[in-house]
């Protein structure tokens, strides 16, 4: 036996794979240049090696930390599909760890931590949860003090951003990362003191491509990005991180600290916001060490830039107002500062096919939730929509004139608002959607603009609010002012004193929310009395509308587009209006600050509500104009443009302009967020808790009879036909959505088959009766039915409204 185990070693030993010699530096670094930085970087632009020069690794094989971010150098330009310039992958802790001839990159796993715990704890906690390791390779030199070079093109070469998934825009579209066509672009690699910047050229191709990227890329099924890695130091110690407070409006980093006392919170959140300290910190007034200044880019066009930077220097007031002398400024980038250093905070100018979102994106620490630069991406083609609609409001003629209402006047007021927004979230700060309540409270709102009537005509001049909110000092006193959580917790006081409200995204950017507050793009301290206002506005909007919407010259084809936004004016008020039904009034409250008890709004102002919301889908206002129809009805001769294609009410055939789907469009924004089914539930809990708050069969039946109380003119009563269609159809979808309370859904059932009965009774001749009868027996045909609503061609179908995408 002992000789078999002797004979089998002698063969493993004799077949082993010898060790990998590596090349001395020296040669490996031929035909390189160097740069030096945060990491020293050997660049082959012939050989395409990046090669990196790393620090001997420590005891665990760590031979660097650093705060890792991907982003896009060159953008899809498809709004819908969110590959935009600049947009960038979030903040991630990466290592490079040496194992063996090995280079291991990891992204570590900072969020599950015991915080100030020893370091047999800390180590417990470590090996409890996964890392990632998102790339590996070998080291291609050793210097006798234990450093090493290692080839990063590889790294550099994969599709970290997942864009092959996010291209993925259809079910049959399936894009692939090509290798052959991908390659890391040694002339991009740039090297900063805080920074190290990377990039690679990648291509993905697919045999089916979807309208999307078809409409941009000048290849079929073939498009290439250019992405950038960022290696970013970590910020020097020192940073006091502040914890989260749901009342206060930032966003935070969360924390799963398994070192907490027992008792207190396990998960919790820091703060996301810059490293803003005083040089005198006892002073209630001091200038700070180090301001934040934010660059806009030269990118951007005049007199766009100017007002960006106008609008971003708002800041400065609130922070001033908080104590901060100096603390906050706006500059235009000077030439020949690079916008990849990471000490430069930017305000991006972007591009893209069709109108989109802008972002505000800070780079964070994860560990502690310090923001290290401050990131906006402002879409170029928001300021052309606004400058349409304005137009059409006011008319063309007035653009570039000086008036008062002159349409680029107003957009460059809300460029300044939009620049103010957007740097607001890079500086920590989440939307704040109740501000309208109180009157431009924020610039973190979305504002709608404040469309008056002046001798019955619409007027611009207070279209936008100017400088920083009541809700931005307090934002700005509670997240940079306060040095400590004590020092925080007065000025949140103060603020709930104050009355200051706060909605974040998740209780009011979709329809069916319930909170009474929390409403995008309205205006006002009452949703009622606004949706009545705006809808006197839309009137004499709609009555004035014409030929003068555009300028000369222009194509009198895009007067469709420019008719939309005009004749879904209300589109936003009614939203919120909306939220007054079933809607409930609770804070973010924390146990003891005496805001913690949730409460519905009044029966009487929910019945105002719907009283309001069902005077919106009366003829008087769903009836377009006779007068309007000839001039909607234009042809164009040239390539379709997707920018137009998606944003126009569909015709009657070619160019012929179609009233009556213009009318069931506007009917299905009441009806969206009147039938929303969470809605519906809400109002059965309430009318179960009260008796007096409406219910949502009182809804319906309220609905049911406004849609069928037919006017004698016969004009008008083709307008209540399409409107009753549409009304009748968005109740039985509404009614087999799997959201909606069964035994609501049931009673709808009965409600709706009662309905149907009635309709087939309906005696005479005409086409009223021969409607009716038909639309009965619709009702009565379980199959046809769900024939009809399968139908994606009977679903009235909304253009956007809001910046497209997601």
């Amino acid at each position: 036996m002992t000789v078999r185990i002797a004979a089998l070693f002698l063969i493993s030993t004799t077949f082993a794979t010898p060790a990998l010699a590596l090349d001395p530096p020296a040669k490996v670094l031929e035909g390189t240049t160097a740069q030096t930085g945060l990491i020293p970087l050997h660049v082959d632009r012939k050989g395409g090696r990046i090669l990196a020069s790393l620090p001997a690794p420590d005891a665990e094989g760590v031979s660097g930390r650093f705060i890792y971010t991907a982003s896009l150098e060159t953008g899809l330009g498809s709004a819908p599909l969110g590959l935009d310039y600049a947009l960038n992958s979030g903040s991630r802790l990466l290592v490079f760890r040496r194992v063996g001839k090995k280079v291991v990159a990891e992204i570590e796993n900072p969020r599950f931590r015991a915080e100030g715990a020893g370091p047999q704890e800390q180590a417990g906690v470590r090996r409890s949860f996964a890392t990632s390791t998102i790339w590996m390779g070998d080291v291609a030199a050793e210097n006798a003090d234990g450093s090493f070079l290692v080839d990063l093109s590889g790294f550099v070469a994969r599709d970290d951003l997942g864009i092959a998934r996010a291209l993925k825009e259809q079910d049959s579209t399936d894009y692939r990362l090509v290798p052959e066509l991908s390659v890391a672009d040694p002339n991009a690699a740039r090297v900063f003191p805080k920074n190290v910047e990377l990039a690679a050229r990648l291509t993905f191709t697919t045999t089916k491509p979807g309208p999307e990227v078809d409409n941009i890329a000048p290849a079929t099924g073939n498009v290439t990005f250019t992405v950038r890695h960022s290696l970013i130091a970590l910020p020097e110690p020192g940073y006091v991180p502040r914890r989260f407070d749901p009342r206060a409006g930032s966003f935070g980093t969360q924390v799963i600290d398994f070192n907490a006392p027992l008792g207190s919170q396990v998960v919790y959140e820091l703060a996301n916001r810059f490293r803003l300290e005083k040089t005198d910190p006892n002073a209630a007034r001091s200038p700070v060490k180090k301001p934040i200044v934010f660059y806009i880019d030269p990118a951007a066009p005049e007199p766009i830039r100017t007002a960006l930077r106008e609008g971003v220097a708002w800041w400065r007031d609130a922070f001033d107002a908080a104590g901060l002398v100096d603390a906050f400024r706006a500059e235009i980038l000077p030439a020949g500062a690079d916008p990849l250093d990471i000490r430069y905070n930017v305000v991006t100018w972007v591009n893209r096919a069709t109108r989109g979102w802008s972002y505000g994106q800070p780079i964070t620490d994860p560990r502690t939730g310090e923001i290290i630069k401050g990131q906006v991406l402002l879409g170029s083609l928001r300021v052309r929509q606004d400058m349409m609609i304005y137009q059409a409001l006011v008319g063309a003629g007035l653009t570039g004139t000086g008036d008062p209402n002159d349409p680029i006047t107003a957009a460059l007021a809300r460029i300044r608002q939009l620049g103010a927004h957007e740097v607001g979230h890079a500086l920590g700060f989440a939307h704040n959607f109740a501000a309208s309540i109180g009157g431009r409270q924020s610039v973190m709102d979305y504002p709608a603009p404040r469309v008056r009537l002046v001798d019955g005509k619409p007027d611009l001049t207070d279209a936008y609010g100017v400088g920083i909110g009541t809700w931005d000092k307090f934002a700005v006193a509670w997240l940079y002012g306060a040095r400590t959580d004590a020092d925080a917790q007065p000025v949140m006081a103060a603020g709930l004193a104050e009355g200051l409200r706060y909605v974040p995204d998740q209780d009011a950017r979709a329809s069916d929310t319930a909170h009474p507050l929390g409403s995008l793009w309205d205006d006002g301290s009452d949703p009622v009395a606004e949706l009545r206002r705006v809808m006197e506005v839309r009137r004499a909007a709609i009555a004035r509308f014409g030929p003068a919407a555009l300028k000369v010259g222009d194509p009198q084809s895009q007067l469709r587009r420019a008719f939309v936004p005009v004749w879904l004016l209300h589109r936003y008020q009614v939203e919120a209006a909306s939220k007054l039904l079933g809607g409930v009034d609770f804070h973010y409250a924390v146990t003891g600050d005496g805001t913690g008890e949730a409460k519905p709004v009044a029966p009487d102002r929910q019945r105002a509500a719907l009283d309001v919301l069902l005077d919106t889908l009366s003829p008087e206002a769903l009836a377009v104009p006779a007068q309007l129809l000839p001039n909607l009805s234009v042809g164009w001769s040239g390539d379709d443009d997707r920018q137009t294609d998606i944003e126009v009410m569909r015709t009657a055939g070619g160019p012929v302009f179609d009233p009556l789907a213009a009318t069931e469009t506007a009917a299905a924004v009441t009806l969206t967020d009147l039938l929303a089914p969470t809605r519906l539930n809400r109002l059965e809990i309430q009318s179960q808790a009260d008796p007096a708050s409406p219910s949502a069969h009182e809804v319906i039946d309220r609905l049911i009879d406004r849609s069928f109380a037919f006017p004698r003119d016969p004009g008008a009563a083709g307008v209540q036909r399409r409107i009753a269609t549409t009304t009748v159809l968005a109740l039985a979808r509404t009614q087999r959505d799997g959201a909606l309370s069964p035994t609501i859904a049931l009673a709808l059932s009965e409600r709706l088959n009662r309905l149907g009965q009635s309709l087939a009774k309906a005696g005479g001749s005409g086409v009223q009766a021969d409607w009716s009868r038909g639309l009965g027996r619709l009702l009565l045909d379980r199959e046809a039915l769900t024939a009809a609503l399968a139908d994606q061609r009977r679903l009235p179908k909304v253009p956007p409204g809001m910046p497209i995408g997601d």
